[in-house]
């Protein structure tokens, strides 16, 4: 009976923050959603005409909003560890947040969209240059993957160490397999 009344040990958990990078209308705000375990907080904004001029809308004309300062959303990979999730805005004009949104992140998802592939340049630059381990995921929009893992490699000229990996931002499991790789990115870095 004393073995019944004992109480579990209480893990404490071990808290990592992700950032969720890529261009404009990439699917970072989806992803954010789709994967998180609580209510994501979203900073969205619907586009309008004053706009125009700054955000190029060529390939993703259907989209009507935009972040403007963060996505934020939890998920627990495992009972002892919790990753706390950062989608950054997508156009350059609010870029001046990235810095802050990175502070203290163990490694970031540069989301790519193959439609507009070179919208993925600044978050990889931004990463490369401050040693952010990284990784990217090719998002399948409506399914379709018009270029495999290696064209993107390929075409975005990335280290032979930077994972490349097909994902549906939409769907829960794909997005957390897309964290998962991250972490066994990060970890390979270290050891």
């Amino acid at each position: 009976m004393a073995s019944e009344q004992q109480a579990r040990p209480v893990v404490v958990p071990t808290t990592v923050k992700i950032l969720i990078a890529g261009g404009f209308g990439a699917g970072k705000t989806t992803m954010v959603g789709s994967v998180s375990e609580i209510m994501p907080l979203h900073t969205e904004e619907v586009l309008t005409s004053a706009s125009m001029d700054s955000d190029d809308v060529s390939g993703v004309e259907g989209k009507t909003s935009t972040t403007i300062a963060m996505d934020f959303g939890r998920i627990y990979l495992r009972d002892d560890l919790v990753l706390y999730l950062f989608g950054t805005p997508g156009q350059d004009r609010f870029w001046f947040l990235w810095d802050e949104l990175a502070l203290g992140a163990l490694g970031a998802v540069v989301l790519a969209d193959s439609r507009r592939l070179a919208d993925c340049f600044p978050s990889i630059d931004y990463f490369e240059q401050r040693g952010t381990p990284f990784l990217v995921a090719v998002n399948k929009f409506h399914g379709e993957e018009p270029f495999g893992v290696n064209a993107v490699r390929t075409a975005l000229n990335l280290d032979p160490g930077v994972p490349v990996i097909s994902c549906d931002a939409r769907d829960s499991m794909s997005g957390r397999e897309v964290l998962i790789s991250l972490i066994e990115h990060v970890r390979s870095r270290v050891n």
